[in-house]
């Protein structure tokens, strides 16, 4: 297991997307428990469609605001709400959502999956996919990482 620092003044990031992602800690980092980053999202960034996976996740917004839908794109009581600069928003893992920056301005939050390897995963087959990737290819990147797409946002 590494256990150096993370490059702060050459970190890696990861595009997918409108999305940029600066890695903080990877699996290998911390022998597969978790895979941390900071995303920045524009406006209109974000995961397109509902979603789910086994990993739970924790967002600790640093500015901006994030947009989030928690529950079944069936489900009436699927929850939206926004999170602002200082809030914490802890996802359990399997519950369904997606998070999206409907504001006008950047969004950036600290992101912990917990356990990393399945979202770290799917981050780097997306980025590899390049900047406009085929929904047919993204969702063999799901698949391949556990990830189940479950539909556009209602």
């Amino acid at each position: 297991m590494d256990m150096l620092p993370v490059d702060s003044v050459d970190p890696e990031c990861i595009r997918t997307g409108l999305d940029e992602i600066t890695v903080l800690a990877t699996s290998a980092q911390t022998g597969g428990a978790l895979f941390a980053v900071q995303v920045r999202m524009p406006p209109g960034g974000g995961p397109p469609v509902l979603h789910r996976h086994d990993p739970g996740e924790v967002y600790l917004v640093q500015e901006g605001e994030f947009t989030f839908y928690v529950g079944e794109a069936v489900d009436p009581d699927r929850r939206r709400f926004t999170a602002r600069a200082g809030d914490a928003v802890p996802l359990a893992g399997r519950t369904p959502h997606t998070i999206r920056n409907e504001s006008a301005e950047d969004a950036v939050a600290v992101v912990v999956h917990a356990p990393g390897g399945p979202m770290e995963g799917f981050v780097r087959a997306v980025a590899a996919l390049g900047a406009d990737p085929g929904l047919d290819e993204v969702l063999v990147a799901a698949e391949q990482n556990g990830i189940e797409l479950l539909g556009p946002i209602p």
